[in-house]
């Protein structure tokens, strides 16, 4: 492969795996958002991306995780958090940041399985206050119950005085199952997945990311000012709360994960389907 395009998300959590690839040669990085990713993917538009674990959750689904990094945690998240004016158990709706279907899908989960609850789903749009489906111009009041996912959780937290109740979706999936949670990895399409080039590229995206994960500090003094997150929060977030690498207790975290949000609809999980050729040669 002569050229490859790598679909991510610019958050602060990504940095450790993106950092440094539109650098190197033969890659080029497209930036969206995650909701987006997916799509890409299959559509063609980008060969490998950071996409929501949820996107290879059917079993009609098109794309293989490459466990070449992840976005996951073991325990708190800090940026995947539920706001809510009443307590958890009496929600009945809950506002949904659209950033993430996985997200999404994990706060249905755990409300079910903690509280008992199935509320109504509403997509919302965070950055402008408004309803998805209705448009419009921007509101003035926070929802009841508002799911919020990525750098605005610290950056554009709601006021805590309205929302005396809180989940952070990590921590409570941990609780659950005593496992970590993923929230994305890198992915391509199944019929793709065997290919010199994935391989080429797997090889580059692990690389990448173990060199980033031995200049942490750079990282966090180069970034969190420009995410606007302080210099101390971003290293205990980066260092402390998020995990980066893919191994047995992730992989079984995400087959869990696939069996809780088909139980959601009462379908049957597929097993979760993992990039395994191993790297080739690479790129340049």
């Amino acid at each position: 492969m002569e050229h490859a395009t790598i679909a991510a998300v610019r958050y602060l959590n990504t940095v450790p795996l993106i950092e440094g690839l539109d650098d190197l040669h033969g890659l080029g990085l497209a930036l969206a958002a995650p909701s987006r990713i997916g799509p890409m993917i299959r559509e063609g538009h980008a060969d490998i991306g950071l996409a929501s674990i949820i996107e290879a959750s059917d079993f009609s689904s098109e794309l293989v995780m490459i466990p070449a990094g992840m976005i996951g945690c073991d325990g708190p998240t800090m940026t995947v958090r539920l706001f809510s004016a009443v307590p958890l158990a009496e929600i009945t709706e809950v506002h949904a940041d659209t950033d993430s279907r996985t997200s999404v899908v994990l706060c249905r989960v755990l409300l079910r399985r903690h509280f008992g609850v199935t509320p109504r789903v509403v997509e919302f749009d965070a950055r402008e206050r408004v309803v998805v489906a209705r448009g419009g111009a921007p509101g003035d009041e926070w929802p009841k119950a508002l799911l919020l996912i990525g750098d605005k959780v610290v950056t554009d937290s709601p006021p805590a005085v309205r929302y005396p109740h809180q989940l952070d979706l990590g921590k409570a999936w941990k609780d659950l199952t005593g496992l970590p949670f993923v929230y994305a990895m890198w992915m391509c399409r199944r019929d793709r997945a065997g290919g010199e080039d994935i391989a080429a590229v797997a090889a580059l995206l692990d690389r990448q990311l173990r060199h980033n994960l031995t200049r942490m500090e750079w990282i966090i003094r180069e970034h969190a000012p420009r995410h606007r997150w302080p210099i101390d929060l971003a290293r205990r977030y980066l260092t402390e709360l998020l995990r980066f690498r893919v191994g047995d207790a992730e992989k079984a975290a995400i087959a869990r994960f696939f069996a809780e949000a088909a139980d959601l609809e009462g379908k049957p999980a597929p097993a979760p389907v993992f990039w395994s050729r191993p790297p080739a040669r690479l790129l340049g």
